[in-house]
C-alpha cells in the first residue's frame, strides 16, 4: 500500500489559486497556476516569481567536532568554510555515489545548517547521524521550517520594498539571519532558477502569513515545480534522481574541480574517487539542444549513427529559448565536443541534437 502524500503547509493557498497538484517525493506539490508553466517562467525571467519549496529537508549540527565530522562526511571542505556562506555539497556513499546534493549554511565555528532533497531526507538522516562524534549533536527541523524562495530579476527590489533593503541584503551564497514582519528568518542569497534570488526559512507556523504578505507585493506571481524544473533545466542544474543517484559519482556529473582531489583531505568516497581504476568516470554528463521545441525525455536512448551510447536524463522545451533542450550521460569513451551531431530516441522518430555547453541560457541574474 502506497504511503499517502504529504502536504506542505500552503496546500489550501494553492488549491484556492487553482493550482494543478501531483505527487513530487512523496509530498502533494503545486506543479503550475492557472497561468500555466510557460508564463510562470518567463515571469521568473523576467520579474519575480515565488516558489514553495516547504517540502525540503533542514538539519542542524552542532559541537566541538562539528565541521571535523561534516568534513569526513561531505565531499566538499567544510573545515575553511566562511562563517555566514551558503556551500554546495554532496553527500556519498563508499562507493562514491551520490546519496543527495545539499546546501551547507555555516552559522558558526561549531554550528550548521544543512538544506536537502524532501525525496532523501529520511536516508540522510540514517547515513549522517551515526557517522557523527558523541559529542556532536543532530536535529531534523525539517517539520518545523516552512521555506519559500523568491526568485527572479526584481527579487532584491521585492524584498527592499517588503521592508530589508538593498544595503542589507546578502550577497551570493552568503546568508543572514534577521526579525522581518516579526518573525524570525533565515535569507539566503541562493536559488535554483539562475536568477537573483533568496530563499527564506521561518517556523512553519507562519507560512500563510508570509505567503500572503509577499504575494501582495506587485509584480509577484506564484509559480510551481513545472517553471523550477525549464528554469533549472535552462542553467544545465542537476535534479536529484536525474542528473545524480547513488550510482553516479560528482567526477562523472561534471563537478570534479569542486571536490580539490589533489589536496590530501579525506571523505567518505575519496579513496574510490582518486584509485586510477576505481575512480574513472565510466560516463560523462552532456548538455544537448535540439532543432526544435520537441523534447526528448528521461530515459531517451542518446545516439551515435544508430548505436546507442547514453542516456537522457531530462529534457523539455527551454521558453527562454525556444527550443527543446536536454541533458544526458555518454559512456566514457565517446569525447564528444560542442557542435558534434547526436540522435535522441524518441519512440517512433529520431531527434537530431547537438552536443551543447550548459547553461543554455546565459543572461541570467544569478550573481549580479
Amino acid at each position: 500500500m502506497e504511503e499517502p502524500l504529504l502536504n506542505t503547509p500552503l496546500v489550501d493557498y494553492h488549491v484556492a489559486l487553482g493550482a494543478r497538484m501531483a505527487p513530487f517525493a512523496g509530498w502533494n506539490m503545486p506543479v503550475q497556476y492557472s497561468e500555466g508553466i510557460l508564463a510562470e517562467h518567463r515571469h521568473c525571467r523576467t520579474a519575480t516569481s515565488l516558489f514553495d519549496i516547504c517540502h525540503m529537508g533542514e538539519f542542524r549540527v552542532a559541537g566541538p567536532q562539528a565541521a571535523a565530522d561534516l568534513d569526513r562526511i561531505l565531499a566538499r571542505s567544510v573545515l575553511d568554510q566562511a562563517l555566514n556562506t551558503c556551500r554546495y555539497n554532496f553527500l556519498l556513499n563508499e562507493q562514491a555515489g551520490v546519496l543527495d546534493d545539499l546546501i551547507v549554511y555555516r552559522f558558526a565555528e561549531d554550528e550548521f545548517f544543512l538544506v536537502v532533497n524532501a525525496g532523501t531526507r529520511s536516508h540522510d538522516v540514517d547515513w549522517i547521524q551515526p557517522r557523527l562524534s558523541p559529542s556532536t549533536s543532530f536535529e531534523d527541523e525539517s517539520d518545523a521550517i516552512a521555506k519559500l524562495d523568491l526568485q527572479g530579476p526584481q527579487s532584491a527590489a521585492v524584498l527592499a520594498e517588503l521592508g530589508l533593503s538593498i544595503d542589507r541584503q546578502p550577497a551570493y551564497y552568503r546568508f543572514l539571519t534577521l526579525t522581518l514582519w516579526g518573525l524570525p528568518l533565515l535569507i539566503s542569497r541562493t536559488g535554483y532558477t539562475g536568477e537573483r534570488g533568496f530563499e527564506l526559512y521561518f517556523p512553519v507556523a507562519a507560512a500563510g502569513q508570509v505567503w500572503e504578505t509577499i504575494l501582495a507585493t506587485p509584480g509577484v506571481k506564484p509559480a510551481g515545480l513545472g517553471a523550477r524544473d525549464t528554469l533549472r533545466l535552462e542553467m544545465g542544474f542537476p535534479l536529484y534522481g536525474h542528473e545524480m543517484d547513488e550510482t553516479i559519482t560528482p567526477v562523472e556529473a561534471g563537478f570534479g574541480a569542486m571536490l580539490k582531489l589533489e589536496k590530501p583531505r579525506e571523505f567518505i568516497g575519496s579513496e574510490v574517487l582518486r584509485d586510477p581504476v576505481r575512480g574513472r568516470p565510466r560516463r560523462r554528463l552532456f548538455g544537448f539542444r535540439l532543432e526544435s521545441r520537441r523534447a526528448a525525455r528521461h530515459g531517451a536512448a542518446i545516439l551515435i549513427d544508430g548505436r546507442q551510447v547514453g542516456v537522457v536524463t531530462s529534457g523539455a522545451v527551454a521558453p527562454s529559448l525556444d527550443i527543446a533542450v536536454a541533458m544526458g550521460y555518454v559512456d566514457a569513451e565517446f569525447d564528444l565536443k560542442p557542435g558534434d551531431a547526436v540522435g535522441l530516441d524518441a519512440g517512433k522518430t529520431v531527434l537530431p541534437a547537438t552536443v551543447a555547453n550548459t547553461p543554455f541560457y546565459t543572461a541570467g541574474t544569478a550573481r549580479a
